[in-house]
């Protein structure tokens, strides 16, 4: 199967191609490039690839493709605020555009990024489900939210969106992120000795491992029709429905003498939920999660001892936000965060 991998050069797409082309797939990726850069260790071996902005892809884009993964977007919450028209632009409208060239050309599956952070404001002690209220609290999460409404009204017998909700990514990648939650607080416990959690700790997080998240999207672009036609999927483990607090705790176990820091100075986070992933397992028979949050936490330590990981790359070269503003500053990006000629 030809396959069009949007986002193939991000924390992501990066784990994702090499699990793609291991099972069978001609892999093709576009990507605006804005952080393919936010490399940690040897620089990765992409599939072939367009430098395409999001919100420029045509039809020649997705000419000859049976399938699109779609990953690209203004990633994390925070980053999401940024610019909430940015995110809007992007992350919804250009994927909606994207969608809609693919089901022109033909493309039959379109599997979709979004985020169990749809549930944003859930709270409880409950498992959600996908029939749970959406709660969207970010823009980032708003986002996702349109776009599921808008592919929705694009399926029909000859394109099928498959909505895949992934928890909180976390574990290694070439293209390391240090601004999601377990990646993040391991290399606080490296550089610093602390396991520093700025709130109160006590909000739920669902986590999955960036190769987990690989196998499923894997699993899912030739699952039957029937079993994923138009519809949303929780992808993680409810093994990993963790407290913050909790990640803290298991990530002090794995990098030795740290200890946990709870400041509790940005208070309680209204983002809160525990998630019910079975949906899934259902659907895919004899799919389930590979990695925990101790091995993922065992895993980072590792690779950011083996790296070198130093403050000032963790603070600004693998956090997104900090990677846009240098680039806007140095002005390889305009202010709609396109990358300058």
């Amino acid at each position: 199967m030809r396959v069009l991998l949007t986002g193939h050069q991000g924390y992501l797409g990066t784990v994702m191609a090499p699990v793609l082309k291991a099972a069978g797939h001609d892999v093709v990726g576009l990507d605006a490039g804005l952080f393919a850069d936010c490399v940690l260790g040897p620089r990765p071996e992409d599939p072939p690839g367009q430098r395409v902005d999001l919100r420029d892809v045509t039809a020649e884009h997705v000419a000859g493709v049976d399938a699109v993964i779609h990953l690209a977007a203004l990633s994390n919450d925070p980053l999401g605020s940024l610019a909430p028209e940015l995110t809007y632009d992007i992350n919804h409208h250009a994927s909606v555009h994207l969608a809609r060239l693919a089901r022109d050309a033909g493309v039959r599956r379109f599997l979709y990024a979004s985020t169990c952070s749809v549930y944003g404001a859930a709270g409880g002690d409950d498992l959600v489900a996908e029939d749970a209220p959406l709660r969207p609290v970010t823009p980032y999460a708003e986002s996702k939210v349109r776009v599921e409404d808008d592919l929705h009204a694009l399926a029909d017998d000859d394109f099928t969106p498959v909505y895949m909700r992934n928890a909180t990514a976390f574990g290694f990648s070439p293209r390391l992120r240090a601004d999601i939650v377990l990646n993040n607080l391991v290399g606080h416990a490296l550089l610093s000795g602390e396991v520093l959690v700025l709130s109160d700790g006590t909000p739920w997080r669902p986590l999955v491992h960036a190769a987990d998240i690989a196998r499923a999207f894997t699993a899912a672009l030739t699952a039957p029709h029937e079993a994923v036609h138009d519809r949303a999927f929780n992808i993680g483990s409810e093994i990993n429905n963790v407290t913050v607090a909790e990640i803290a705790g298991q990530v002090a176990e794995a990098v030795a003498g740290s200890k946990v820091v709870i400041t509790g100075e940005t208070g309680a986070d209204p983002r809160s939920y525990r998630v019910d992933f079975s949906r899934f397992r259902a659907a895919i028979p004899g799919f389930d999660c590979e990695w925990t949050v101790k091995q993922g936490a065992l895993e980072l330590a590792d690779a950011y001892r083996k790296f070198d990981l130093n403050r000032e790359d963790f603070e600004r070269r693998y956090t997104r936000l900090a990677v846009l503003r240098a680039a806007s500053d140095a002005g390889t990006v305009d202010d709609t965060l396109r990358r300058r000629r």
